[in-house]
């Protein structure tokens, strides 16, 4: 069953869909994108359907990302590292980076569309006046702009994690092109054979005994 994604939330309103990846990894960082989407875009499209990027396959998702890019009114991907994340913390660091992502819109938004439950008043152009947002959860199976811009920070996240495995050959004990730094069996049981990384985050669960 093909589920109907909406292409608004606020008719005639020009909205930001927002999303994150990797927030739950054991390692590398978090990844954000923003993406306004045109409305008049059909998202049931079946050729072009967009939906929540974990539903999608790899080939999938690289396609909907040029897609994407291609289509998009604005949109802006971004990151912050695991030295930022154990820094601030993950709910921070995740906020700061959805915010982010936000700044490097060129398009002026009047809603933001969030995936999940959780967000801070975000304020555009040195206004004292938030700009207002809806969080929607599960919404990157509901909102197109939140499923692209899930797709987006998914195949973003992705690629950095198979370019730095390839650049550094020891990393592959880890198993990160099979898991993307979450927490796999195999991620674990690396961790306590080898101990951590530098690209590990140091706050997360069992890399705080190996510091």
């Amino acid at each position: 069953m093909v589920i109907k994604m909406k292409a608004f939330h606020n008719e005639g309103e020009i909205e930001a869909g927002v999303d994150e990846v990797a927030r739950g990894c054991l390692a590398g960082p978090v990844y954000t994108a923003a993406v306004i989407w045109p409305n008049e875009i059909d998202p049931s499209d079946t050729n072009t359907i967009l939906r929540d990027s974990k539903k999608l396959s790899k080939r999938r998702r690289l396609i909907l990302r040029d897609y994407i890019k291609e289509y998009a009114l604005d949109y802006c991907v971004e990151s912050y590292p695991n030295d930022v994340i154990d820094q601030k913390n993950i709910l921070n660091a995740t906020m700061d980076c959805m915010h982010k992502s936000l700044n490097g819109l060129k398009i002026d938004m009047d809603h933001i569309l969030v995936d999940g439950n959780n967000f801070i008043n975000y304020f555009r152009n040195a206004s004292n006046i938030p700009v207002p947002y809806t969080c929607v959860v599960k919404g990157d199976d509901k909102y197109v702009s939140i499923a692209a811009a899930s797709i987006l920070a998914k195949t973003e996240h992705d690629l950095y994690i198979e370019k730095l495995v390839e650049e550094n050959s020891e990393l592959e004990k880890y198993d990160w092109l099979n898991n993307m730094c979450y927490g796999t069996k195999n991620h674990i049981e690396a961790i306590k054979k080898y101990g951590i990384t530098k690209y590990h985050r140091k706050t997360f669960g069992l890399c705080r005994e190996f510091i």
